[in-house]
């Protein structure tokens, strides 16, 4: 299939490029998809919350008073759950929240949500984005000429002046094709990605 050629000069169709089919015209599994959003944002969270057991914490090793005589109810330990600065009955651990995903899914999971961006016409091939200078007001005019609000830029290596030209406009991001992950994909409006990108894409998931 082909991929309209956006010019990154006046957001104009420049021509077209030849895409792999197997890539991005394959059908939506949407299944697989949530459980690779789901994964993929799993392994983001930190997992460090903690709490102390009645174990833990800091004395309890006397019986605060006798059994029997003072009037008081039963005390065995200031370390109980239901004492002030005690233990937490069911104390949070830090865990892995980890889930693990097979490469075949992986890639097959990419390659659903690139066909399906390709089917809504939020995936566009894009010319190089090269600017001269690191300065967010040209790559604005490039923005502008292009039409673009919102996007996910997908280039094929690091750019230092599109990093540091693009870092302070909102809701405008660009990334090394490397990089690229199934949230990101999912959640932007519009992906630009350059020719190389896309040639990168496709060697990395055949």
């Amino acid at each position: 299939m082909d991929l309209n050629l956006v010019s990154a000069a006046n957001g104009e169709v420049a021509g077209t490029i030849g895409v792999d089919d197997s890539i991005f015209s394959i059908e939506y599994n949407e299944t697989l998809v949530h459980q690779l959003v789901t994964a993929y944002q799993a392994g983001g969270r930190a997992g460090t919350k903690a709490q102390k057991t009645r174990s833990e914490v800091s004395g309890g090793g006397a019986k605060p008073w006798r059994q029997k005589g003072t009037g008081r109810a039963r005390a065995g330990t200031s370390s109980s759950p239901i004492w002030r600065t005690g233990g937490v009955t069911f104390a949070a651990k830090p865990r892995d929240y980890a889930q693990k995903i097979n490469k075949k899914m992986y890639r097959k999971g990419i390659k659903c949500i690139l066909s399906q961006l390709v089917r809504e016409e939020r995936l566009f091939a894009v010319e190089e984005l090269g600017v001269s200078a690191p300065k967010t007001k040209d790559f604005s005019a490039k923005l502008q000429a292009m039409n673009v609000t919102s996007a996910l830029f997908v280039v094929d290596k690091d750019d230092e002046n599109i990093s540091l030209a693009s870092r302070n406009i909102p809701n405008v991001h660009v990334i090394n094709v490397n990089q690229i992950d199934p949230v990101s994909l999912v959640g932007s409006k519009k992906i630009l990605m350059t020719e190389a990108s896309i040639r990168k894409m496709e060697e990395a998931l055949k």
